[in-house]
């Protein structure tokens, strides 16, 4: 079978998230291995396509009516305006298969498109939404008692998991990230999915690029990622107040990110340093120099800070939900444990330098055999799913 022409709508891509770290790879996949590839994402100019090789870009700008989701991510209520130009650019390029990443109005106009022109739906899983829906219900269950406020946010979360697998059973093939979230994909949407995880460049973050001293004996617990309630960033405080009252001294956090829970981290987080959202060189140096990634988030679907941090040489202590168990092997790269342990996992780390450096080198290993490669050759042989059904459904 020939490698099927792929047309690519990615819910971001400029972005500081999962979703557009894993686009930006994908699209540098196709073009490293000459596959006809097309990627409809949203940008900053009207109007702007491109072409280099087989790899195509069309590149459309969101309006000032956009609703802000997050602070770099927002949903353009007026995206309609440029269905011309995505129509005639899908006509030109004659996909076999339209890849969606999520119900954003990218994720729409390629499931939309999809249907009119009869090609085969993929979509990819890259966030729980219905989770980030509860989790952000908390200005009002806050103000009921402790049981209706609970029954509350479990009705929303249902709401929303039952909406969000009605709009990815339009799919003929799913992509997630970890085996937990395929079989609930199949469960409540009857269609096949397939492992698309996330892969890292590990000659970019790398313990090569550590510039403390090496007589530092400071112990840096690191965070990266939003500064926002889903990613139960509270708990840092928590850990650090628990470390004190363990008596662990010499312990310093770096906190890397922005979001709406920062202004009450930095009043609450003592002598932390915020280095705010950084990129490229910065954030591999700013790994690189932690001893410990703290990641106390229930919601993430991957976790790519945490195999970043990884292949830097630090290990992580990561929560029993969501997909960074799948990265962390307890014990050995890190800790898997409950919101109630974090503080005494990071503290048999402080306490025991000779188990962190054994840690430390064991992360790095393990993160040496990630590759985007093999994560996208997956993703294509998915395709292949997609392809062979949508016929037989005809």
């Amino acid at each position: 079978m020939r490698e099927p022409r792929v047309a690519y709508f990615p819910d971001s891509f400029h972005e500081v998230n999962g979703v557009a770290h894993t686009s930006r790879n994908f699209v540098a996949y196709a073009q490293r291995h000459g596959l006809p590839f097309l990627c409809v994402r949203a940008g900053t100019r009207e109007i702007s396509f491109e072409q280099v090789g087989e790899l195509r870009t069309l590149e459309l700008e969101r309006s000032r009516t956009s609703v802000r989701m997050e602070k770099d991510l927002e949903f353009d209520t007026l995206f309609w305006r440029h269905s011309g130009a995505i129509r005639r650019e899908l006509e030109r390029f004659r996909p076999d298969v339209i890849h969606i990443t999520g119900p954003s109005e990218l994720g729409m106009f390629g499931a939309y498109f999809a249907w009119e022109m009869g090609i085969p739906l993929a979509a990819s899983w890259h966030t729980n939404v219905h989770e980030y829906a509860a989790r952000r219900m908390g200005w009002l269950t806050g103000k009921l008692s402790e049981h209706a406020g609970a029954t509350t946010e479990r009705g929303v979360e249902a709401g929303a998991l039952w909406a969000t697998s009605r709009f990815y059973q339009l799919a003929k093939v799913l992509f997630a990230p970890n085996q937990e979230l395929c079989r609930m994909l199949e469960q409540t949407t009857e269609r096949p999915c397939y492992l698309m995880q996330r892969g890292v460049d590990t000659e970019w973050f790398s313990p090569a690029h550590r510039t403390r001293a090496a007589d530092d004996a400071t112990i840096v617990l690191g965070y990266v990622g939003r500064l926002s309630i889903e990613k139960n960033v509270t708990l840092l405080t928590r850990v650090q107040r628990e470390l004190a009252a363990m008596g662990v001294e010499g312990v310093k956090f770096l906190i890397v990110g922005h979001g709406s829970d920062e202004d009450a981290l930095r009043r609450e987080l003592v002598g932390a340093e915020f280095a705010g959202v950084l990129r490229g060189a910065a954030l591999a140096q700013a790994y690189s120099n932690m001893d410990v990634l703290v990641f106390p988030s229930h919601t993430d679907t991957f976790g790519n800070v945490v195999l970043e941090a990884l292949a830097s040489g630090v290990p992580a202590v990561v929560t029993p939900d969501g997909g960074p168990k799948f990265i962390v092997q307890d014990g050995k790269t890190g800790f898997v444990t409950e919101d109630d342990h974090f503080a005494a996992s990071v503290a048999e780390l402080v306490r025991n330098r000779a188990r962190l450096g054994e840690m430390r080198q064991r992360a790095r290993e393990y993160a040496l055999g990630c590759s985007w490669d093999a994560v996208f050759d997956r993703v294509y042989a998915g395709y292949e799913t997609a392809v062979r059904r949508a016929p037989a459904e005809q």
